[in-house]
């Protein structure tokens, strides 16, 4: 079933009085299901040509990392992962242009495990050291971002770029997560202040450039997340209001719009370059429904 919303837009500067303003995007939602037999599908990443990463839980409860390319289903079990259902268990982040997915799971002694995966093949990924490692985003040629553990058990963003890594951490943040990463390798993150609320940023190199979208609340547990960016220059995320609620949020032409399924609480957290978001909206027993949600 499509439902169709208009964005609100949230413009960040005055716009002279006589110029009109920009018209809203409007957004068309579709339910995504694995199958008939899914108690639950988690959608976070769509490439641009429009294969969804994810994961689902079947009737047996166990969770499976998957690949979506219209109706064709591809179920992947990355050997020496819990296939327990809930927290931790074998998920899909990201898909590049090719179809190469990066994800991560829980191992069975409970330590989180990162890798890629193509075509039957599986890479596994560890940040030098690191206790464990998880991948939430590739590009197109194969860099991936994500969060490592170091033997403190302290959470840091990094990126492998061109096969080399890096630490990404926010100067008096806690808790960072890189999340998505261009073809120029600008990377998405997101971190705990002091306050307890989420700061957001775009790092193209050394450069930390804040993201904040102005609808987000500043007190603990509010803010701003950033998930995925495009490489047109659009990005989205979830932002938390002054009231706590979960929305979605598109940064487009310059200007923030509301992405919020009607039928629930939404977080948006893939993007492609054809402005095709993929997320998940409501609640229940596995967290919610997975969506894709197109653009005009």
């Amino acid at each position: 079933m499509k439902r169709f919303v208009y964005g609100l837009v949230l413009v960040l500067t005055f716009v002279a009085v006589g110029i009109a303003a920009a018209p809203p995007l409007t957004f068309t939602f579709s339910d995504v299901k694995a199958n008939g037999k899914a108690l639950e599908t988690d959608t976070y990443g769509v490439n641009d040509a429009g294969a969804i990463a994810g994961d689902y839980v079947d009737a047996k409860m166990v969770q499976h990392a998957m690949i979506l390319a219209g109706t064709k289903l591809t179920t992947v079990n990355i050997k020496g992962c819990s296939t327990t259902a809930g927290t931790g268990a074998q998920a899909f982040f990201g898909i590049n242009k090719t179809g190469v997915a990066a994800g991560w799971c829980n191992n069975t002694t409970g330590i989180p495990v990162a890798f890629t995966w193509a075509k039957g093949k599986t890479t596994f990924v560890k940040f030098p050291k690191a206790v464990g490692t998880e991948l939430n985003g590739i590009n197109d040629k194969g860099d991936v971002v994500g969060i490592y553990f170091d033997s403190a058990n302290v959470q840091h963003g990094f990126s492998k770029i061109g096969g080399k890594f890096a630490t990404l951490d926010v100067k008096g943040g806690t808790a960072t997560t890189a999340w998505g990463i261009t073809n120029l390798g600008q990377v998405t993150l997101y971190t705990t202040n002091a306050a307890g609320a989420f700061d957001a940023y775009l790092v193209t190199g050394k450069k930390f450039k804040k993201i904040n979208n102005p609808n987000a609340g500043s007190a603990a547990g509010q803010g701003t997340i950033v998930h995925t960016p495009n490489n047109k220059g659009d990005i989205d995320g979830t932002y938390y209001d002054s009231t706590s609620t979960e929305k979605g949020w598109l940064f487009h032409g310059g200007k923030y719009f509301d992405v919020v399924d009607p039928n629930g609480v939404t977080r948006a957290d893939g993007l492609n370059d054809k402005l095709e978001m993929v997320g998940r909206y409501g609640t229940g027993s596995f967290g919610g429904t997975g969506f894709k949600a197109t653009t005009k």
